[in-house]
């Protein structure tokens, strides 16, 4: 019997389970759709269906770097609880689905889930976790940066609550000098974790922002009384200094560095270009907060009590 797409994308549809299986099912059934589901159920795969409807708020964001330090993958994978989220078998999903992330580069979801990895493809692979662990299990989404001209490194804080991926750029890196560029990057990756900044620099805020944060400081100063009586001048140097605030506070090259705030970011990667020799520079980075966005499921008590009541 000739299995058709859209024979295939219907029994997905109704069980949830991948593309492959389904297609197997279906030719193993004769595209019989009731004995596929049937079939599925028998191969342990139509539990991701009976899942689909559970919201996998909780998770981790996990990371995976090249052996070279070329490529960098930052993924968020999805569970239902923090016990999960912890497990053996859901840290070690993490591990794979990073690391297939930065071999294939693939940041579309779909297509990462079509990669083969050599325990299955990393649909595949979701499935047999969600399985074992008795909770949905979803892959969010996938940050991928390569740059055959820079060292990429990640820092993962808390077990996956927090992942960023940093970029630096290292113009005549020699081997014997890697190890203190990558301290570097770790120590700034680590930064971004803890000041969450929205830029690199200042030419990466866009300008409808910069506008907005100006007539903002313009209010400010239009509602204080203290400064009706400066000239314009005056008032223009104050809501310059105000405006150079904003950048310290969300560019990343002018913020305090995390573990030696008497120097910036900035300063910190000039020192280190100094002492390697090597030209260096933050090109962009990626950060992925755990689960934000996600509606987390609130429990109702007397809801519950009713349901299991029958009332």
């Amino acid at each position: 019997m000739n299995i058709t797409a859209s024979d295939v994308a219907k029994l997905r549809e109704i069980t949830g389970v991948g593309l492959m299986a389904c297609k197997k099912a279906l030719v193993a059934t004769d595209g019989n759709i009731e004995k596929a589901c049937e079939y599925l159920r028998e191969q342990g795969m139509s539990v991701v269906a009976k899942k689909a409807s559970r919201i996998a708020a909780e998770g981790a964001a996990w990371s995976a770097i090249s052996a070279d330090r070329k490529t960098g993958a930052l993924v968020e994978i999805n569970c239902e609880s923090d016990f999960v989220a912890k497990s053996d078998v859901f840290v070690k999903l993490c591990g794979d689905i990073a690391k297939a992330a930065v071999e294939s580069k693939l940041e579309d979801v779909d297509a990462l889930k079509a990669v083969k990895t050599p325990e299955g493809t990393v649909e595949e692979l979701i499935t047999a976790a969600t399985a074992k662990t008795g909770e949905k299990i979803s892959l969010r989404r996938i940050a991928v940066q390569s740059n055959p001209a820079a060292v990429e490194e990640a820092y993962i804080h808390m077990g996956g609550k927090i992942g960023t991926l940093v970029e630096i750029s290292a113009e005549g890196l020699k081997s014997d000098k890697l190890d203190e560029v990558v301290a570097m990057a770790h120590d700034i990756a680590m930064h971004i974790a803890a000041f969450q900044p929205a830029y690199v620099r200042k030419s990466d805020v866009p300008q409808s922002e910069i506008d907005h944060e100006s007539e903002i400081i313009h209010q400010q100063l239009l509602n204080d009384p203290k400064l009706s009586s400066k000239p314009q001048q005056a008032l223009a140097k104050i809501a310059e200094g105000k405006l150079g605030n904003f950048y310290k506070e969300n560019c990343l090259l002018y913020q305090a560095f995390a573990k030696d705030p008497s120097i910036t970011v900035e300063q910190l990667v000039a020192n280190t270009a100094k002492s390697t020799g090597v030209k260096l520079d933050i090109v962009k980075f990626t950060k992925f907060v755990m689960g934000e966005g996600i509606e987390k499921r609130t429990d109702n008590l007397a809801e519950e009590v009713a349901k299991l009541s029958g009332k």
